[in-house]
């Protein structure tokens, strides 16, 4: 089952753990291993043994080290093979800034990798239900960079959770690869792996800020340049004034 995944991730460059509604796009571990049966999210005594198992097995694929673990592709568990990762890294390079919290947590992750969800939120002093969506905007946006994986679990509650670390720390050679990749390039190749019309490929293009983006910070953004803007300012986790039309 490992070996089979692990091939899987390999050739295709970029795996989703489940499918999203049991949809045959984007690709999946779980179709892979299991191309004819549909997956029952149910952890009852009813429910399907193979899900837990592959719920298992994502933990473990995710501390090998020859695959990346990430929550990308909306939000959604995301594995990536080693080299479509470092060209993933280098076409999403960006030099525009994060997040003020986007910012503080990279910061803390960059000194300590792998924290747990309760440890970061700690660290970024970002704990409470009032704070719960800045959280989660500002890890968005660490997640769609890429400058930030998933690696193993950590029990700090009832429920394991995630652990997660700057992907400079945890994948260094990656991240030293990928800054000599020039993201020209890096756009060729990503293209040819994974395929013009490939929606992995499609959502990465959508994720891109582009370099024409300017702005000085979240909530107070200087929306001078570029059509769509404000749409790529709100997708990075920033939040804007309301207007009629934009």
């Amino acid at each position: 089952m490992k070996k089979k995944a692990l091939a899987a991730i390999e050739k295709n460059g970029a795996l989703l753990v489940f499918p999203i509604k049991n949809k045959a796009e984007p690709d999946s571990i779980w179709s892979v291993l299991y191309p004819r049966s549909k997956m029952r999210w149910e952890w009852d005594e009813n429910g399907d043994s193979r899900v837990s198992d592959l719920w298992i097995l994502r933990e473990e694929l995710s501390r090998s080290k020859k695959v990346i673990y990430t929550k990308w592709y909306q939000g959604r568990a995301t594995f990536f093979s080693r080299e479509v990762f470092v060209n993933l890294l280098a076409y999403l390079r960006s030099e525009k800034p994060f997040s003020k919290e986007a910012q503080n947590i990279l910061d803390g992750l960059e000194m300590d990798s792998p924290l747990s969800t309760k440890q970061i939120k700690v660290m970024a002093e970002l704990q409470g239900k009032w704070l719960e969506a800045s959280y989660n905007r500002a890890m968005k946006q660490l997640w769609n960079r890429l400058q930030i994986v998933a690696f193993g679990e950590v029990d700090d509650s009832s429920f394991p959770s995630l652990a997660v670390g700057a992907t400079k720390i945890l994948f260094e050679d990656l991240w030293l690869e990928a800054q000599k990749v020039d993201p020209r390039v890096a756009e060729k190749f990503l293209a040819r792996k994974l395929g013009a019309d490939n929606k992995f490929w499609l959502f990465a293009q959508n994720t891109k800020v582009p370099a024409s983006l300017s702005f000085t910070r979240c909530g107070n953004a200087a929306l001078s340049e570029g059509k769509g803007s404000r749409y790529l300012l709100l997708q990075m986790g920033c939040e804007l004034p309301i207007l009629d039309e934009f």
